[in-house]
């Protein structure tokens, strides 16, 4: 399986994004995974919103040409770590190229790019931040691979 996750801009809290790099190592023990960051809208009043969002989904869409892509999104299905770990089984046994993550900026994807999603996640009800999910999203990865591999997780 290979893993990739795609994001507009870097993560600028140094907590959360050495927390980001710990999973990265982690999971990249276990499956191949790459973490893209695109390019971010800068400078912009969010006001604009449509045109943030177009201008992020341009960056976003180069890397949504292969494999299965599953945006998150807070119109996406929420599952539990176990499901999560047959899902992302079920749909490594058909052969993708890549299993692509796709996370926005802090106003979310463009609707384009939730078009080009096989699959719409949800990792909660509650709303956080957009830095914040990308953890999230990292953590749960990590503990989806260990369920399938049938590993002893640290709790």
């Amino acid at each position: 399986m290979r893993l990739r996750i795609v994001w507009p801009g870097k993560t600028r809290n140094q907590a959360i994004r050495s927390l980001q790099d710990f999973y990265l190592r982690k999971i990249n023990r276990l499956e191949k995974c790459e973490i893209i960051e695109t390019r971010e809208t800068r400078g912009i009043s969010e006001k604009f919103e449509k045109r943030i969002k177009k201008i992020e989904g341009q960056a976003l869409e180069k890397y949504l040409n292969d494999g299965y892509i599953i945006c998150l999104s807070d119109r996406g299905q929420e599952m539990s770590s176990t499901e999560f770990a047959l899902f992302l089984e079920k749909i490594s046994s058909a052969s993708p190229s890549f299993i692509t993550f796709v996370g926005g900026g802090f106003l979310g994807l463009e609707e384009k790019i939730l078009k080009k999603a096989n699959f719409l996640l949800s990792l909660s009800k509650m709303t956080f931040s957009h830095e914040l999910i990308r953890l999230i999203l990292l953590e749960q990865i990590y503990r989806s691979l260990t369920i399938m591999k049938g590993l002893k997780y640290a709790k």
